[in-house]
């Protein structure tokens, strides 16, 4: 079987071996390539597995054999699954390697936010404490976690996990979600609610028609002045001038952003300089044994159809 790995500096520098893949046929993998060269690329291909390559119709009936498309990832709106199906190609996807990951770099996020933590190692390294005279200084907000109402928009994997640590800190859990049955004990409310009661407002949902842009200016009006906004979801979700415009005026206290509309982010992104913003090249998922995970499951998924076999399938 002939396996094509698309933009693999996506998933490894490498750190991580795609060996577990390579044991499973003959593979060619590429770079991040343009548009127009991935057909080729692709053409003569049994298998192929990408991460964020788009895997168009015209580029689908471009290749004769194919017959199987991994993905390196949970989500696959970036293969046409109308023309798969119609071809009888098997998709699969990877759900769940990155749960934790996420759910740490959220935390990472709202500590680092609500501790100040990038303001005083800057205060630090220029001689601030050198020339204090008491042993400590605190001229930056700093804020405990305990007690403070954890917002989460969306209850999947990672929305539970997130509320798991958030009870850790002794935080109040709060849940906006489409399927309040899913998240049997928690309490939930409205999305308006949500904005309003939250202290740290985080999400985890996927990009909809119903979530696009639901970060705009009449929801963050709606947000504490003291509140956190965490957005590791989908650049899609949020409108950058809205959140930016948001910062600079104080209508919200902080955000801590790993996602963007366009990506790479764009050089006049709004968000690269407004106060209070700790920014992320959308890495909240790919802490090294990660992507460690995502190979293996991978390669399970790829042997499972070569077995007759398939599993998490998406079609």
């Amino acid at each position: 079987m002939k396996i094509v790995l698309l933009d693999v500096d996506t998933v490894t520098n490498g750190d991580v071996s795609l060996a577990p893949i390579e044991r499973l046929g003959e593979v060619v993998g590429y770079p991040l390539l343009p548009p127009e060269k991935v057909a080729a690329a692709i053409g003569d291909a049994d298998a192929v597995v990408c991460n964020k390559t788009e895997l168009s119709a015209e580029v689908i009936a471009a290749c004769e054999n194919l017959k199987f498309i991994g993905v390196f990832a949970t989500g696959y709106n970036n293969i046409d699954l109308a023309a798969a199906k119609a071809r009888g190609i098997t998709v699969c996807n990877v759900p769940g390697y990155s749960t934790d990951a996420v759910a740490q770099h959220v935390f990472a996020m709202v500590l680092s936010l609500a501790g100040s933590l990038a303001a005083y190692d800057r205060s630090v390294h220029a001689g601030d404490w050198v020339r204090e005279k008491r042993f400590t200084y605190f001229p930056y907000p700093l804020h405990e976690l305990a007690g403070k109402t954890l917002g989460i928009f969306g209850c999947g994997a990672i929305g539970k996990k997130v509320a798991a640590i958030g009870r850790a800190f002794g935080m109040d859990i709060l849940v906006s979600t489409r399927t309040p049955a899913h998240c049997p004990g928690e309490t939930c409310c409205t999305p308006d609610e949500l904005f309003a009661a939250a202290d740290v407002l985080t999400f985890h949902c996927p990009l909809t028609p119903e979530t696009r842009g639901i970060i705009n200016r009449r929801t963050l009006s709606l947000m504490k002045p003291t509140a956190l906004l965490i957005n590791t979801a989908r650049g899609g979700i949020m409108d950058e001038v809205a959140v930016a415009d948001a910062l600079h005026a104080g209508v919200i206290a902080g955000a801590g952003i790993d996602v963007q509309v366009k990506e790479p982010m764009a050089a006049d992104n709004p968000l690269l300089t407004a106060p209070h913003c700790i920014l992320t090249p959308h890495i909240a998922w790919a802490p090294f044994e990660t992507r460690v995970r995502l190979i293996d499951r991978v390669a399970e998924n790829l042997s499972a159809f070569q077995n007759g076999n398939p599993i998490n399938t998406v079609i």
